[in-house]
């Protein structure tokens, strides 16, 4: 049977103590199954309505649960590490001598209990802990798979002749594509930061630098978000005009273009007992 996702933070707090804190998703996903004795190779080929892998997914909505309450980390791309917060968990735990912290299964209880008390409000929860689940994946990707990534999402808003240049020393340029705008045609090029920190105002300068005379607008995605003086240079009179796209804003892009991301309708269910009683 497949764990819940409560029952599996601290097997993945574990297992990443265990391997020097911190190691690679493919490792974890492997290392932490020794924790379910129970899983069997059913669960773990079982795939979502989606498509993707039903374990795998569930291990990675536990990793943005952690990271969201600073018990894990992502120091670089593609690796995964407990942090000394969550070091301090499994230790508090191992001193009182239990396997699962204390009150996690009640919070988890009430928190299923307020899906009935107001499911909207559940909803938008949902969906900004969906978002940061993303954010976290594109930030594992590499360079020029994030590139590429962005080519896709461009292609998607409805650019065309999009190319990638997936290699280093472009001057700033990792890709470039046209938009039709009326009947005039604009070129567009970008660039990618799959950043933790703030992309600042030089980032925004070196990059109008690289496309001024040669593209008529620039876009500049980040997996991160942007300083207030980045915002205030995006756009600078008689200047190439830049776009800026943070981590919410590419997630809300793939959302609404369904690109990288799939919708799921969720029914919901409201009682209509006192209709029965209505007289005609």
């Amino acid at each position: 049977m497949m764990p819940k996702q409560r029952d599996t933070e601290v097997p993945l707090l574990k297992c990443l103590e265990e391997m020097g804190g911190k190691a690679r998703p493919s490792e974890i996903y492997t290392r932490i199954r020794r924790f379910f004795p129970d899983l069997t190779d059913s669960d773990l080929t079982e795939t979502l309505t989606t498509g993707g892998n039903k374990w795998t997914n569930r291990i990675q909505w536990v990793r943005q649960r952690l990271v969201s309450i600073g018990e894990m980390a992502s120091p670089e791309h593609g690796v995964w590490a407990i942090t000394d917060k969550g070091r301090r968990r499994l230790a508090q735990m191992a001193g009182l001598g239990m396997s699962r912290e204390p009150g996690l299964a009640k919070d988890s209880e009430e928190v299923r209990g307020g899906v009935s008390v107001n499911f909207e409000e559940l909803a938008e929860d949902y969906v900004e802990a969906f978002k940061e689940k993303v954010i976290q994946k594109l930030q594992d990707l590499r360079p020029d798979q994030f590139e590429r990534f962005a080519g896709v999402l461009l292609t998607a808003y409805g650019f065309v002749q999009v190319k990638v240049s997936g290699r280093a020393g472009d001057g700033g340029i990792d890709g470039y594509g046209s938009l039709k705008v009326g009947l005039a045609t604009m070129n567009v090029a970008f660039q990618c930061k799959r950043w933790q920190g703030q992309v600042g105002r030089p980032e925004i300068d070196k990059f109008r630098g690289a496309i001024q005379g040669e593209f008529e607008q620039g876009i500049f995605f980040t997996t991160s978000d942007f300083s207030s003086q980045a915002r205030d240079a995006s756009i600078k009179k008689g200047a190439v005009p830049i776009v800026l796209v943070n981590g919410d804003a590419i997630v809300q892009l793939m959302i609404d273009k369904q690109s990288g991301v799939k919708r799921r309708p969720v029914e919901t269910y409201e009682d209509q007992i006192d209709t029965l009683f209505e007289e005609s």
